[in-house]
């Protein structure tokens, strides 16, 4: 079910403080994560689907910049100044050009149908309200637009989904969850699925799909 608003501003409130508070070590965190756990493949596989003018929702760091072609004409956009700094950072390192912008992914700050590709990476577990997101992304997404996601979900292997459904009530989550499956939402907001893959015991999802 959709969020409301206050809840959402709220929710939004407590996820910047925190990757505010983790940005200086988020690209450690992320490796460690990806080499040891889901996969240092993903990221590569995503960037490579998109083309034209594409928009990173949750651009963080911008772990994705390396991966993208030349001819992506790229937008990201990020909830938390601390993130967008390191990424325009590693955009000038790169020599990558990127139009960075402040906003929430449920309130995306852009016009109706402006891009040819959305992409969003490791992000639709902590957004608070999974469906408000999915509606945005269509709604900037051009039709026959390509909507590109990549996560991780509840797992495919039962004890593993219990063992996330634990984990889930640790007092201390805040922010990450572990067992949602926002292909459910896109399937639902009328895309059409192109390719979808499921690995590392179903945890990792790998979706894209098409707008009308």
């Amino acid at each position: 079910m959709s969020r409301s608003a206050a809840d959402r501003d709220s929710a939004n409130r407590r996820r910047r403080r925190q990757y505010a508070e983790e940005a200086s070590t988020y690209d450690r965190d992320a490796d460690r994560s990806e080499r040891w756990l889901l996969g240092t493949d993903h990221r590569p596989w995503a960037c490579s689907r998109a083309v034209g003018r594409t928009l990173e929702v949750a651009i963080g760091t911008g772990l994705n910049l390396p991966h993208y072609s030349p001819g992506v004409h790229l937008t990201g956009v990020d909830l938390t100044p601390e993130m967008l700094a390191l990424a325009r950072r590693r955009s000038a390192d790169l020599g990558r050009p990127v139009d960075l912008a402040e906003g929430d992914a449920q309130a995306l700050p852009f016009a109706d149908s402006t891009f040819d590709t959305v992409i969003c990476t490791y992000a639709m577990c902590s957004v608070p309200d999974e469906r408000a997101t999915v509606l945005e992304m269509k709604r900037v997404l051009k039709p026959g637009g390509r909507l590109i996601l990549l996560d991780h979900i509840r797992s495919s292997v039962l004890p593993l989904f219990w063992l996330q459904r634990l984990m889930a009530l640790a007092p201390s989550r805040d922010r990450d969850e572990l067992t949602r499956r926002p292909r459910e939402h896109v399937e639902a907001a009328g895309f059409t699925i192109e390719e979808s893959d499921r690995l590392r015991a179903g945890v990792i999802e790998r979706l894209v799909a098409r707008t009308p």
